[in-house]
């Protein structure tokens, strides 16, 4: 199962993009996280990276 965001309560940062492995997370058009559910490996480091707490497994 991929993992969810939280849009009111991510900020747009990008510090999950960064970490995610398969590229799975990206900024949509509204500058928050979005997730590709078809490539999410559901490894949880976007989960710890994230510094408001947005994304959950």
């Amino acid at each position: 199962m991929p993992v969810t965001v939280n849009k009111d309560v991510c900020v747009g940062c990008g510090a999950c993009t960064g970490v995610c492995p398969t590229g799975s997370l990206n900024l949509g058009d509204d500058g928050l996280c979005a997730c590709n559910e078809d490539t999410c490996v559901d490894c949880g480091a976007c989960v710890a990276t994230c510094p408001v707490e947005a994304i959950s497994q």
